[in-house]
């Protein structure tokens, strides 16, 4: 997890595609993609980005060292004076991203490069694997934290994950996604975030009893004492021998804080109603029910239904796997290619799916909220040389079904706009907020949408327009691409 020179990690295509520009074309010529999605994941109402420090760390470091060249040369497909090319390469192109923990919505771009062609297209691989990876757990991440209703939600998945790097950075993206909390050590020390746990099965089973087995760790951490209480049986056992160490406790004058039970099986409605209340009965009512075992959004949201007294959460396999929907599916597309006289000519990729026909064009997103609520209203695609004026009326138009419009008379709405520089000519020019920092933002960000766009099931959708400008723009390429 230290940074590092990741600048083969990168499909094969994208160095051999580099080679033919090095050899046919001319390899400075600047261009501009796109990093966007088509769909938000998980079937939700909106994503959140997230990945973007380490995009940064990626580009910064972003450089052939010797011995990645001398494996290059030795696959026999790229020829000596391409390779010493790469010995100097640098990337001084000039990058936009929409900030960490920002919500976002399909086919806007999260990420825009402009660059000479063979940087832009070296880049993408690393991009998408690194958003597309940290995106999707931070959306998991955030409908489990909004199906738990306020309650507190920690990441364990660590076990569970695809490998070091995606339970370490997935646990970032599920901090930035509103979890508490982390199991992972290591993220807790590379990104300054909480760390949290309890104990396992196996503390309980390595003592002679189960009472021992509490008491000991009471003792331990008595300002942190949750007591797994089914390993042998929950009712009848852990929960009586837990209410035996919390009255021990309290008659030594240990003050109880951050102390209760952690259920991780069973019946976890039927079994946390009858521990509340053997809890309240004994003199706890406010000792912590924790509960874990194979949780998602889907299963919190039903407990939460049946009246479950569950108040903080453990959440492993499903969300840092994100179980339902492995993958994010964002893509990087060409927009634009810079002319002689600096301006940009748009380019189009086409397609039978009509939801699959790229957005041309430099272009920019603003956010349009209702001034009254602060709510999203819409998200509006434009071109960077486009303003908007917040005293007029805004029209808002389906750029798919044209004909459904809404006008935004003036003075009703705001608009911010969502991509912010972060390089320059090949230099960082914006700081990363701390992991806490952009979760806050996260929260905040999360805040502004529509309970029915949260919402798990059949979510309303935001909608992404276009501008006329660029609709227009769009319109008249793929009438020309019709004519040819």
């Amino acid at each position: 997890m230290d940074r590092q020179n990741l600048t083969l990690m990168t499909d094969l295509y994208e160095l051999t595609m580099m080679q033919g520009y090095f050899k046919n074309n001319d390899h400075n010529e600047t261009v501009i993609f796109d990093a966007f999605f088509r769909n938000n994941p998980m079937g939700g109402g909106y994503a959140i980005s997230a990945g973007l420090e380490q995009v940064i760390d990626y580009i910064k470091n972003l450089r052939f060292e010797k011995e990645d060249i001398d494996y290059l040369g030795s696959l026999g497909i790229f020829e000596e004076d391409f390779l010493e090319y790469l010995n100097n390469f640098r990337f001084t192109g000039d990058v936009y991203a929409i900030p960490e923990g920002s919500i976002m919505f399909p086919r806007e771009p999260m990420i825009k490069v402009i660059a000479p062609i063979m940087q832009a297209q070296l880049v993408e691989t690393a991009i998408l694997n690194i958003i597309n990876h940290q995106s999707l757990i931070a959306t998991k991440a955030s409908r489990v934290c909004f199906a738990a209703r306020g309650d507190g939600i920690m990441e364990f998945g660590l076990r569970r994950a695809q490998g070091p790097d995606a339970g370490t950075y997935g646990a970032r993206a599920a901090m930035i996604g509103g979890c508490i909390g982390t199991s992972n050590v290591l993220a807790g020390q590379l990104f300054d975030v909480p760390v949290k746990g309890t104990h396992a099965h196996s503390w309980i089973m390595s003592f002679p009893d189960e009472y021992t087995a509490f008491k000991t760790y009471a003792d331990l951490y008595p300002n942190a004492c949750l007591l797994l209480v089914d390993t042998y049986d929950t009712l009848k056992s852990g929960i009586p021998n837990a209410i035996r160490v919390f009255k021990e406790m309290r008659e030594a004058g240990i003050p109880l804080a951050n102390y209760g039970i952690r259920l991780d099986s069973g019946d976890l409605a039927y079994l946390s109603k009858k521990a509340r209340k053997m809890l309240d009965a004994a003199g706890f009512p406010d000792a912590i029910i924790s509960a874990s075992n194979d949780l998602d959004e889907y299963l919190i949201d039903s407990l939460k239904v049946q009246g479950a007294q569950i108040t903080s959460w453990g959440v492993g396999t499903h969300l840092i796997t994100s179980k339902d929907c492995p993958s994010f599916g964002g893509v990087y597309k060409l927009a634009a290619v810079m002319k002689p006289d600096g301006t940009f000519l748009p380019k189009i990729k086409l397609s039978e799916n009509s939801e699959k026909v790229t957005n041309p064009g430099n272009k920019t997103i603003y956010r349009v909220y209702e001034k009254e609520s602060g709510k999203v209203k819409a998200d509006l695609i434009c071109l960077v040389d486009e303003t908007f004026d917040e005293n007029q009326p805004l029209l808002l138009f389906d750029p798919l079904e044209p004909w459904k419009k809404t006008k935004l008379a003036a003075g009703t709405y705001t608009l911010r706009e969502m991509m912010v520089p972060v390089f320059k000519n090949g230099e960082c020019v914006y700081q990363s907020p701390k992991v806490m920092d952009i979760r806050e933002y996260c929260q905040q960000e999360l805040e502004t949408l529509w309970p029915e766009t949260r919402r798990l099931v059949n979510p309303h959708k935001v909608y992404v327009d276009l501008s006329k400008k660029l609709y227009d723009t769009k319109i008249e390429l793929l009438d020309r691409m019709s004519e040819v």
